[in-house]
């Protein structure tokens, strides 16, 4: 089965990209973290439905797809866990004592009453809500190192790889994951576990991903490689 890109490019692109080298995998380090990215009501809403819907309340909402993507992380987040590998977590708050309008994106949809710091849509979903030890960072802008001490952390810990998961692929997982490789991390992109609220700019956003700046593979494969490492411990 095809990766969800290959629908959306011409295969001349694709034999180009291919001949030039581009998309090389460097596979999950001896140390890897997990980062989960913005999966708060935000940007799921409360519940599975259709965007449409989903975004009278959470104007920032990617609807269905998110609760897709929820059912993957779930187990993925289980294996890190299990391996006893760093977790951390983003979510973005909008200010309640400023007007600012330049929150993670252009615009002030982080001005919504239900985005603003504290409020439900910043909330990270309850099905994969953080346990102790598990550090939570808020954010303002799309990466999850913009303004937060993530990268002290990932030092501090001797990480090699992180494990990049949530949303929105086009936007603060891209962020976050072209910074994980300028800081010279081995990036890994599950690719069921991230989602966004347009179909086409989540695929061509993983082919970007794929072919300069870490390895979009399926999520089945990087928790058997978290399995491997407990094998080795």
């Amino acid at each position: 089965m095809g990766q969800i890109w290959e629908k959306y490019l011409d295969q001349k692109d694709l034999q180009n990209y291919s001949t030039s080298g581009f998309g090389k995998r460097y596979g999950i380090g001896k140390n890897p973290a997990l980062v989960i990215v913005d999966v708060t009501y935000g940007f799921t809403g409360d519940k599975a439905e259709a965007i449409e819907e989903s975004i009278k309340k959470y104007p920032a909402s990617c609807g269905a797809a998110s609760w897709e993507a929820i059912k993957h992380i779930q187990p993925l987040l289980q294996a890190a866990r299990d391996a006893e590998i760093p977790i951390y977590y983003t979510i973005i708050e909008g200010y309640k004592d400023s007007s600012n309008d330049r929150i993670a994106i252009k615009g002030n949809i982080f001005g919504h009453p239900t985005l603003l710091e504290g409020e439900k849509g910043t909330w990270i979903v309850e099905e994969i809500k953080p346990l102790p030890g598990e550090i939570v960072f808020s954010k303002k802008k799309p990466s999850a190192f913009f303004g937060t001490p993530l990268i002290t952390h990932l030092i501090t810990d001797n990480i090699d790889s992180v494990i990049v998961v949530g949303c929105t692929t086009s936007g603060c997982i891209r962020s976050t994951v072209v910074d994980a490789f300028s800081y010279n991390f081995h990036v890994i992109v599950p690719e069921e576990c991230v989602f966004d609220r347009s179909l086409i700019s989540h695929a061509i956003n993983l082919f970007d991903i794929q072919q300069k700046y870490g390895d979009v593979v399926p999520t089945e494969l990087v928790i058997q490689d978290l399995k491997e490492k407990i094998k080795v411990k």
